[in-house]
Parts: structure tokens; C-alpha cells; sequence
């Protein structure tokens, strides 16, 4: 036996040096595909190890194979099925559901063994006193506490955020009291994971706290507008790893403890990354309400911009020099990239440099524009960063915005007290001509109308993103 948990050991060592290598592989376009199986290559080794340690420790006793068939055969079906048919404008949806199955998966692994070894804890408590059982017991229902109250605060909060991302949550809960709810559900949980310290058995504190923190994911998520929802999405991978951390302290895998804790590292990296983009503090985001209702974000005055035909808007790449594509979630929901590239491709036969401003929180996830870009074999070295970008509008001859509103809003830069006050945007603003292509003037998820779609050197084309880029790819190449 001491043979197989030295193997096994050696092997979630394997498993955890093929996490490591993708996450570092995801850390660029060019490797991430790489990287993307490099770790599913570690999530297979580390299950492969599990099932083979959990039949030699089973023995004589064996292992109800059916049912480790049967989950592992479903949960791969109804992965792969996601994975051929979510399109790409739902992966932050399918990302942020993830999320959840991941926070709930560990705290039913945590749950489950709480049930299966009560009966045995309540007897060795009663009895004589065992070398070594008292901070075993301790950090077993610490892991288990910890497991349920962020798996499940991860479950409800990733379910909001997808119905927020989806559009079927579109108005922000106004919770009675706010912030002392809050407060108060993540004291109820946290005193009701203590209890189970006292009494591992009671039915009614393990219920209390997976209430309290089901609803705890809820009261932290609903309020936070749809602007921030890539700051949650990461702020909330990270809590799924920490989940599973603390799963793997429960039942004594360290490949869970390895890769939890690495999941969790990374997405709070993230999350600083999403959060400094936005220029908001953390706190900010979590506990102070941004969206509509935090600011007017323009005069109140009904105003008009003028609608312009594809042609128009071609003869103002006639001699361009520097042309800047400026994609955001409406080329997602259009799918109009390849389209985007095409232009790209036509302007630069004619002499006209085009590089593509990508902004930190553009789309609904970290990265959205950069994966949409590549599906449509844009190279990366045509990608710009906002800080590498930005002082380069100034000399740029025409930005062609794709779907892009809040990101572009000069509103960032004229109302600090408005909900995108202080957020570094693209400075679109500074470009000669500033075609934008969007279905209508309606706001983006801050709720600010754009005063960019009324300047005089701006160039609306309304309409649906792909059908009205393939009207300016064809007058292009009549020109």
C-alpha cells in the first residue's frame, strides 16, 4: 500500500507540474492552445491516479465501478456537448456556469464525506483519546466548512452572473440594507460551520449553512451591474479553486489541494488585472453599486446622431495611413470578425497600416476579443493593449468601432462621479474619423449614453454588425 501512495503521490506531482505549464501556456494567444491541453492532460493523469488509489484502498470491499463510469461518462458527455455547441458569443456564460459546477461539485464531495464519517467521529469522540485524531478531526470539518460555504456562495453567485451575461437578469437587486445583508449571511454561515466543529452530526446547522451561503452568492452578485461581470467572473474562478482546495484537505487528495490552490492564485491575479484595467478598487466593485443607478452619465438631453451608408464611410479610408479596429461585444454577437479581418486585409492591400485595440474588459470575459480575433487568424502582433495603443489615436487617420460602447466613453474622462468615471478607455476620441457600426444609441452595461455617437467626426453605420461590415468590405474594394 505504502508503494501506491508514494506512486500516487508522484504522479499528482506530474499532474500538478501539467497545471502549472498550462497556466503559464494560457498566459499568451500563441501558446494557449497548448496550454488548454496541457492541463487537460494533468486533470486526466490526476483521475486516472484517484480511480486507481481508490480501488487498492477498496481491496476485497471493491469499488462500485457503475457508478464511477457512469458519472465520468456523463459529466465528459455533457462537457463535450457544451464545448461543440456553445457559440463563442456564450462562452463567458458557459465559463461563469462552470465556475459554479465547480463550487458545488467540492462541496458535495465536502458534504458527502461529512455524512459518511459522522457516525465514526461521534464514536471516536466519546472514546479514548487517539494520537494525532484532534487536528485531523479539526482540519477535516475546517475543510468541510470552507468547501460548503464558498462552494456554495460560488454555485448561486457563477448562476447570477450567467443570467446577467445572458440578459435575463437585466435589473439590479436592490437588497434592503445592502451591505449589512451581506454581513450578516456571511456571519450566519461562518457560525453555522462552526457549529458543525461542536456537532459534525446536526442536520440543522449543515442546512443553515448551505442556506445562508447560497443566498450569500446571491446578495454579493445581483447588485453589481453588468460592467464589472468580468471582474466577478474572475473574482469567482478563484473561489472554485479555493473550494477545491479545501475538498482536497477533506478527503486527502493532493491534487485538488495543488490544482485548487493554483486555480484560486490565478484567478485572483486576474482579478487584480481586471480590477486595475477598470481603475476600481476591488472593494469597489464588490460592495459599491455601479451601473445606471449611480450616476446619470449625460445631460438628460434627447439628442440625435446621423445615420451614414457603408459607401459614405469607405471614401474616408481613401489614402488613410493608420487605420485602428476597435472590436467590443457587438462584433461577438454578430460574429462579424472574419468580416473585421477582410476589411483589414482590403485596406492594407491599398497602403493603410491596420493594428486592432484590444481592451482589458472588452466582450464579457478577460481575453474575449483576443479568442474572436484568433478564430479569425488575425495575427497577434497586430493586438494592442490599451496602454500600447492609446497614444497612437492621435495620429490615426480612421477607428473603426465594432460593437464597442463603454469602453470607448469618453464619459470616463468628463464625469468622475458617473458610473465609468476614472476607467482607462480607448482614446477613440482623439481619431480624424471615428466610424462606429452598432445596432442603435442605447447604452452600454454602465448605463451612460456615449457622446462619441454625436461628434461631428463620428460616422454612424446602425445596423446589424456583420451585414453592415460586409456592405463597407464591398464599397472598399470599389473605391
Amino acid at each position: 500500500m505504502d508503494s501506491i501512495t508514494h506512486l500516487a503521490d508522484l504522479g499528482y506531482l506530474v499532474a500538478a507540474a501539467l497545471f502549472i505549464l498550462g497556466i503559464k501556456g494560457l498566459g499568451s494567444p500563441r501558446t494557449a492552445v497548448r496550454g488548454n491541453q496541457l492541463g487537460a492532460a494533468g486533470m486526466f493523469l490526476a483521475v486516472l491516479i484517484t480511480v486507481v488509489q481508490m480501488q487498492a484502498e477498496a481491496g476485497d470491499a471493491g469499488v462500485q465501478w457503475g457508478l464511477v463510469g457512469l458519472g465520468l461518462a456523463a459529466g465528459g458527455a455533457v462537457g463535450l456537448l457544451m464545448a461543440k455547441r456553445v457559440e463563442m458569443t456564450g462562452m463567458p456564460e458557459l465559463v461563469a456556469l462552470l465556475n459554479g459546477f465547480g463550487g458545488a461539485a467540492s462541496s458535495l464531495v465536502g458534504l458527502a464525506e461529512l455524512v459518511r464519517l459522522a457516525p465514526e467521529m461521534a464514536a471516536a469522540d466519546g472514546g479514548d483519546p487517539v494520537p494525532g485524531y484532534a487536528l485531523w478531526r479539526a482540519v477535516f470539518l475546517v475543510g468541510v466548512g470552507a468547501s460548503s460555504l464558498i462552494g456554495w456562495t460560488t454555485l448561486t453567485g457563477s448562476v447570477v452572473a450567467m443570467l446577467k451575461l445572458s440578459g435575463k437578469w437585466n435589473d439590479k437587486l436592490a437588497l434592503p440594507g445592502g451591505n449589512a445583508v451581506k454581513a450578516l449571511l456571511l456571519a450566519g454561515a461562518v457560525v453555522s460551520a462552526a457549529m458543525l466543529l461542536g456537532d459534525p452530526a446536526s442536520t440543522t446547522w449543515l442546512v443553515a449553512l448551505t442556506a445562508t451561503s447560497c443566498l450569500l452568492g446571491v446578495a454579493f452578485v445581483a447588485p453589481i451591474g453588468g460592467a464589472d461581470m468580468p471582474v466577478v467572473i474572475s473574482f469567482l474562478n478563484s473561489l472554485s479553486g479555493v473550494a477545491a482546495s479545501a475538498t482536497g484537505f477533506v478527503v486527502g487528495n493532493n491534487a485538488l489541494i495543488i490544482s485548487g490552490s493554483l486555480v484560486g492564485a490565478a484567478g485572483l491575479i486576474l482579478t487584480g488585472i481586471m480590477c486595475k484595467a477598470m481603475n476600481r478598487p476591488f472593494k469597489d466593485v464588490m460592495f459599491k453599486a455601479y451601473g445606471a443607478a449611480a450616476g446619470s452619465g449625460g445631460t438628460g438631453e434627447k439628442r440625435t446622431a446621423r445615420g451614414y451608408e457603408a459607401d459614405e464611410a469607405a471614401m474616408t479610408f481613401d489614402g488613410a495611413r493608420l487605420a485602428i479596429v476597435v472590436p467590443g461585444y457587438g462584433m461577438a454577437v454578430s460574429q462579424a470578425q472574419h468580416v473585421v479581418r477582410e476589411i483589414a486585409d482590403e485596406l492594407e492591400a491599398n497602403g493603410t497600416e491596420v493594428r486592432y485595440a484590444i481592451h482589458p474588459v472588452a466582450g464579457r470575459m478577460p481575453g474575449h476579443m483576443n479568442v474572436l480575433l484568433a478564430e479569425a487568424n488575425v495575427p497577434y502582433d497586430k493586438l494592442y493593449e490599451l496602454d500600447d495603443i492609446n497614444s497612437a489615436f492621435s495620429e490615426c487617420d480612421v477607428a473603426l468601432v465594432v460593437g464597442a460602447n463603454d469602453t470607448v466613453n469618453p464619459a470616463a474622462h468628463t464625469d468622475p462621479s458617473g458610473p465609468l468615471g476614472g476607467m482607462p478607455i480607448l482614446d477613440v476620441e482623439k481619431a480624424r474619423t471615428t466610424i462606429i457600426v452598432k445596432r442603435s444609441l442605447s447604452p452600454g452595461y454602465a448605463g451612460v449614453d456615449n457622446d462619441l455617437f454625436y461628434r461631428s467626426s463620428t460616422m454612424m453605420l446602425f445596423g446589424d454588425g456583420k451585414k453592415k461590415l460586409t456592405e463597407l468590405l464591398a464599397a472598399l474594394k470599389e473605391l
